[in-house]
């Protein structure tokens, strides 16, 4: 075995566990333990901290050096990879383009094919919310496979499970979508498509859906309305035709504002007194509205509009029916 390939095959090695016995290094690479040892010494003057422990059972472990040495990726490690920096703008941090950096240094040194997978994930990362649902987990294949229908404008044909199913259930009519964008919002994965049975934008949630093969012909790309992607995913989780809430309202909390501040979503404060604050929110519904404005958990007034003091009206009889059942 060339003398390169064997530190790439015993680099990979020390990097799926933590120790590896002398001796079965060697009998996995079929060299001899002196070998063994002359590659450790290599690999330790590439920069990685090769630990060695001694006795009948001694052996070498990968452990944290002082510099950032080559590293070795799977396929399946590349992808995820990619898709960690693709949607690295929903963290919170300011890391857009360090992250596109390495996106790019990722990238030129991959393979034909490996390539050609990694430029078909374009992903559109939108920031989750407080208080959302823990995210949902996806098979990897699923999402390249999507992806890959999405980068060459063919239509999908899919499983789609209802709320409850799983994707793999019988009985489950297939349906026919022209697949337009991948998104992470919200803790979850979405795909935005237009339906060509319902004639229209969907939203389907990517671990409920099950691709069939092969795909469907080719089709025109359509403009997403509503101003672009994010906007228009953002006005349908909002169950709007536009990018606000339908039901907006104020109150003003018996809180100061810097209390108020780190809860406070995607509403609007401001200083009413040095201990009160009038916040701004919406939501899908008056009461759903009335009852977010609950979480503070403090007395408050309500400025407006008369719907959402009718809607805490409405509430405090539900809530005072339900304490005495």
């Amino acid at each position: 075995m060339p003398t390169t390939i064997r530190l790439l095959n015993l680099l990979s090695l020390l990097q799926a566990r933590r120790d590896w016995p002398g001796s079965l290094l060697a009998e996995r690479l079929r060299i001899s333990d002196r070998t063994v040892r002359r590659d450790i010494e290599r690999l330790r003057e590439m920069g990685y901290a090769i630990e060695t422990t001694m006795g009948p059972d001694g052996g070498y472990s990968l452990a944290a050096g002082t510099e950032l040495p080559p590293l070795l990726f799977d396929d399946d490690q590349v992808v995820a990879v990619a898709i960690a920096l693709h949607t690295a703008t929903i963290v919170g941090a300011d890391i857009d383009e360090p992250a596109a950096r390495a996106l790019t240094t990722i990238r030129q040194v991959l393979p034909s094919p490996l390539r050609h997978r990694l430029d078909a994930l374009q992903i559109i990362a939108i920031a989750q919310r407080p208080g959302g649902s823990a995210p949902t987990a996806v098979p990897l294949e699923s999402l390249v496979e999507i992806a890959r229908a999405i980068r060459d404008h063919v239509i999908l044909r899919i499983d789609y499970a209802s709320r409850g199913q799983s994707a793999t259930d019988g009985g489950i009519p297939p349906r026919r979508v022209e697949p337009h964008h991948l998104i992470n919002a919200q803790g979850h994965w979405y795909l935005l498509a237009w339906d060509l049975d319902r004639d229209d934008w969907r939203l389907f949630r990517v671990e409920r859906i099950k691709p069939r093969t092969p795909a469907g012909p080719r089709f025109e790309h359509r403009e997403v309305p509503g101003g672009g992607v994010a906007e228009f995913v953002s006005a349908r989780f909002k169950g709007s035709g536009s990018n606000d809430w339908s039901c907006r309202g104020s109150v003003i909390l018996d809180l100061p504002i810097g209390e108020v501040l780190p809860f406070i979503g995607d509403g609007t404060a401001h200083e009413a007194e040095p201990d009160r604050t009038i916040v701004e929110s919406g939501s899908w519904s008056w009461g759903s509205l009335a009852a977010s404005f609950g979480r503070f958990d403090v007395p408050m007034e309500v400025v407006g509009p008369p719907e959402l003091r009718a809607a805490f009206a409405t509430l405090a009889e539900r809530y005072a029916k339900a304490a005495t059942r």
